[in-house]
């Protein structure tokens, strides 16, 4: 029977990885079906937990997570308002009033919803009292279920604006949605709709970062192709060793970037099925928006790049090709900017009183650790080189925090990307070490490592966050902003 639920459980914590295997061959052909397939993922994870016997939601998740098309549901995910994105806390204006059946009508405006013709939603509104007053800031958001068509068919409550003229992910239909009494159903606590949906923009995340690889080995296998295909100056691109190091270096990346992602697959199989030590936890949270923020930036600088190794051609409608960086630009934008990101990094170190980034470097010392000792690749100086750069990431954080933290704001997008580096170098090297592994995983970690793996402690070393740096910054850009 021991046996048994040990294989029980090594099949749910592999459950994810095949799923996000899937996906990542799917993603980059799917259409942007990949965009309502993360909010249908996302939705699924909180109605579990909030069936409450409900037999609406209930029927709800049994349709999000069905594999008959003639049942199968998607969902959407109505956050964005005109006051913004990220601020959902105080850019939220729908209110919810509610009815004598325990259902609410919802009214407000959402300007950015993606996937509108989905079959169900979740979405914040604040809660109106007796005589229309509503709570402000987070404390005051609640997260509702509503289905967006009612039993006759017709639009719930919900009146279609206009649909959006985006840059890209035209595919996908995205409107500007008046919400004029939508019949809908509380299904977190009152106040808590913030930390509540917070699961279901995990999901989201971990699917953008996907959705980042997945084009990014696209435009690479593209590339690779065309290079055989190719003359110029009378030899194949390939026989040209200046092209073939511009695409060995996207080979790195694309590697880099969907060994973070199938790390956070792993992460979230052990979380779901009960198997994650705590260190284990701590690492997901902090691997979640670190990943989402640089694979994203990744993905628009490795299909720019592709593009490129076309030529003429990759500026060409025709090809299909410029579509591909036109979709992958919204990226850094969608579940959290770069930015954003970058913070809430902050915040998971702030609460978690450093224990996130001891689990961290725990992590990253193990792996890397066990590669060095397991190795016969002649991996140890690639070992050692990110061991360093770990150490000197660690001691600039630990100075900043103690002796200046108001720099710690300013550095938080170089401390993001220096955490997201070390961590795919020791995944890397970790990889290369297996006995299964081939010589070119080698390569590929001893060329990530040889890249700046640390730019906060580079910067800080150059002086880059003092005090004078950041009023320079500012005045630079008041100054321009007077001459608008």
């Amino acid at each position: 029977m021991k046996n048994l639920n040990v294989c029980v459980c090594l099949l749910f914590v592999c459950s994810r990885l095949h799923q996000i295997a899937k996906l990542y061959l799917f993603s980059a052909s799917s259409g942007l079906y990949s965009c309502p397939l993360a909010m249908t993922d996302g939705a699924a994870k909180i109605l579990k937990d909030s069936f409450h016997s409900e037999d609406i939601l209930t029927n709800a998740y049994s349709r999000l997570i069905s594999r008959d098309h003639r049942k199968f549901w998607t969902s959407g995910q109505w956050m964005t308002e005109r006051k913004g994105g990220s601020d959902v806390a105080y850019g939220t204006e729908t209110t919810a009033k509610a009815q004598d059946d325990g259902t609410y009508k919802l009214s407000g405006y959402k300007w950015f919803s993606s996937a509108t013709d989905a079959d169900m939603t979740l979405t914040l509104a604040r809660i109106c009292d007796n005589d229309g007053n509503t709570l402000q800031g987070s404390k005051g958001l609640s997260l509702f279920y509503l289905e967006t068509r009612d039993k006759n068919g017709q639009l719930n409550g919900i009146q279609i604006q206009q649909l959006k003229n985006k840059l890209g992910t035209r595919q996908l239909p995205t409107a500007e949605l008046l919400l004029d009494g939508v019949t809908a159903y509380k299904i977190s606590d009152e106040g808590k709709g913030v930390s509540s949906i917070s699961q279901m923009l995990t999901m989201t995340r971990i699917h953008n970062s996907l959705s980042s690889v997945s084009p990014m080995r696209r435009i690479l296998s593209f590339a690779k192709d065309y290079a055989t295909k190719r003359v110029a100056f009378q030899k194949y691109l390939t026989k040209h060793p200046l092209h073939m190091r511009t695409l060995a270096a996207m080979e790195v990346e694309t590697q880099a970037a969907l060994a973070l992602v199938l790390e956070l697959a792993r992460l979230l199989g052990l979380q779901e099925n009960g198997q994650a030590s705590e260190n284990d936890k701590l690492v997901f949270r902090l691997l979640t928006p670190i990943t989402k923020l640089y694979t994203a930036k990744q993905a628009v600088s490795v299909i720019s790049e592709g593009l490129e190794c076309f030529g003429g051609q990759g500026y060409i409608e025709d090809t299909g090709l410029p579509g591909l960086l036109r979709d992958a630009q919204v990226l850094p934008i969608w579940e959290g900017t770069t930015n954003i990101l970058s913070l809430d990094v902050l915040r998971a170190i702030a609460k978690t009183e450093g224990g996130v980034i001891l689990a961290f470097r725990d992590a990253v010392v193990k792996k890397v650790s066990h590669a060095h000792e397991q190795s016969h690749r002649d991996l140890g100086s690639v070992c050692d080189v990110l061991k360093k750069r770990l150490q000197e990431t660690l001691t600039f954080l630990q100075e900043a925090s103690k002796e200046r933290p108001e720099y710690l704001e300013i550095s938080a997008r170089d401390l993001a990307y220096s955490l997201a580096r070390i961590y795919a170098g020791a995944l890397l090297i970790e990889h290369a070490s297996w006995s299964e592994a081939e010589q070119s995983n080698v390569a590929v970690a001893k060329r990530w490592c040889l890249q700046n793996l640390s730019p906060v402690f580079r910067h800080h070393a150059l002086g880059a966050y003092t005090s004078e740096e950041s009023s320079l910054d500012f005045e630079i850009t008041m100054k321009e902003h007077s001459q608008l």
